[in-house]
């Protein structure tokens, strides 16, 4: 099993934006929003029972990381409905600050993966909402 405070000091002082490890394998991205982890879901790799240390996590991503199969996840901002999620999956939260939403990039409403992912609990099929919005912008 992987170290939260050691995936919590990658993301912080490697300047990721998503860190991931079991404690003999890392993985590291830098690109922004859900496309890192569609990419690590995609790659064929199991993170069952990795720790993760993310930017932001709100519902859509909480949905990848439950699907992964993580253990532990900390972010610097986390939603109150990603605490659900994780708390469902069997996930342990960790958080700087609780949002109770996390707003597009343009910063006038909610983020897109959000609302792809707002009518639904399961994660697979949170994941193909996700990527048939990615697809869409």
């Amino acid at each position: 099993m992987g170290d939260i405070e050691y995936v919590k000091s990658l993301l912080t002082d490697g300047g990721y934006t998503c860190v991931l490890s079991d404690g003999g394998k890392t993985f590291t991205s830098r690109e922004r929003g859900v496309k890192p982890l569609i990419a690590f879901i995609d790659s064929g790799e199991s993170f069952v029972g990795f720790v993760a240390a993310d930017k932001v996590v709100g519902k859509a991503a909480a949905m990848l990381y439950a699907l992964m199969g993580v253990n532990r996840l900390y972010a610097h901002v986390m939603t109150e409905q990603a605490v659900a999620v994780c708390r469902r999956y069997g996930i342990e939260p960790s958080f700087e600050t609780l949002a109770d939403k996390v707003i597009n990039r343009k910063g006038d409403g909610i983020c897109p993966m959000e609302q792809a992912v707002a009518d639904t609990d399961e994660p697979e099929q949170a994941k193909r909402a996700i990527i048939a919005k990615l697809k869409m912008l």
